[in-house]
């Protein structure tokens, strides 16, 4: 009689290395995406970027023998990209050739905040912890946006005031949707949303006034590797083997290590009311994150619903 092999638990330094990946490949991706426009125009640059690790993954994947998108797949994937690329990751590249790197991060920090909003639109009330951090996260946001740099770019504020809300709104509406696996849904936003990028840089009057120099294409390709491939397969890992709580803890380790490679890496300068700012927000999102975790059902599987990346 044979027994069924027990699945053997990751190591905690597996864990530990897959976690310290995650934070510091996302959390450098605000201040590559500020290096690589000083090369290519921002929607185009989101264009390059994510048709190249689209089609990597996409590749790969069928090698490996998974399942393309169906029709009906494909039709929703063009819908939710337009959402999770080109009105999160677009916008936020667009937004970063004016204000620096790590207010951009800052202020997609509020992305779960805004989704605890649409998710109790769409009938999942939250419990009154929740409420406690979506109150303080969102005094955090007024705070940044009436006291930061923001206020003298009117392009940065809308820009990083709509990229968290469309990154939000698609990962909601992503969860009763009809999608592929994690791997393959990443591969088909990243492919389609690359057209959507290119369409809004033909609109937008983008134009390659010299060849992109080595060092900003440099970046381009470290955006498509270490952000969208590496830093992606790390997440899936984790959410496949840690708790949800755990994995999810990018969304308030990264805007503080964007902060610090904008300092040291990019010469950026912060307010303290922008660091209070930050600090605020950042709270009202790990209030939210343990309540989610605490009132988490064991059945759930999060990796259904994982999103592509970060808005960066």
């Amino acid at each position: 009689m044979s027994t069924a092999a027990v699945p053997r638990a990751p190591s905690p330094l597996a864990v530990a290395s897959a976690l310290g990946s995650l934070y510091v490949l996302w959390g450098s991706t605000y201040l590559a995406i500020r290096f690589a426009l000083q090369g290519w125009p921002p929607f185009f640059l989101g264009a390059a970027r994510m048709s190249i690790a689209g089609a990597l993954m996409f590749v790969v994947l069928r090698l490996r023998g998974a399942t393309p998108p169906t029709a009906k797949q494909w039709r929703t994937l063009v819908v939710l990209s337009l959402f999770m690329v080109l009105l999160s990751n677009g916008l936020v590249n667009l937004a970063e050739t004016q204000v620096g790197s790590g207010l951009a991060a800052i202020a997609v920090a509020s992305m779960p905040l805004f989704a605890g909003v649409f998710a109790m639109l769409r009938g999942r009330h939250p419990s009154r912890v929740e409420w406690v951090g979506l109150v303080v996260g969102f005094l955090g946001v007024v705070w940044l946006n009436a006291g930061s740099e923001l206020r003298g770019s009117t392009l940065g504020l809308v820009c990083l005031t709509i990229a968290p809300i469309a990154w939000a709104w698609g990962s909601i509406w992503s969860r009763d949707q009809d999608l592929p696996e994690p791997f393959m849904s990443a591969s088909g936003q990243m492919l389609v949303g690359s057209l959507w990028m290119l369409l809004a840089g033909v609109l937008h009057g983008e134009r390659f006034a010299a060849v992109p120099s080595l060092s900003s294409t440099m970046a381009m390709l470290y955006l498509v590797v270490a952000g969208s491939i590496f830093g992606f397969t790390a997440y899936i890992w984790l959410l496949h083997h840690v708790r949800p709580a755990l994995a999810t803890s990018y969304a308030y380790v990264n805007p503080p290590l964007a902060v610090v490679f904008g300092a040291l890496l990019g010469g950026e300068h912060f307010t303290a009311q922008t660091v209070g700012a930050m600090a605020v927000i950042l709270a009202g999102v790990v209030v939210i994150t343990l309540a989610k975790a605490r009132g988490a059902k064991p059945a759930e599987t999060p990796a259904a619903a994982a999103p592509s990346e970060p808005p960066a």
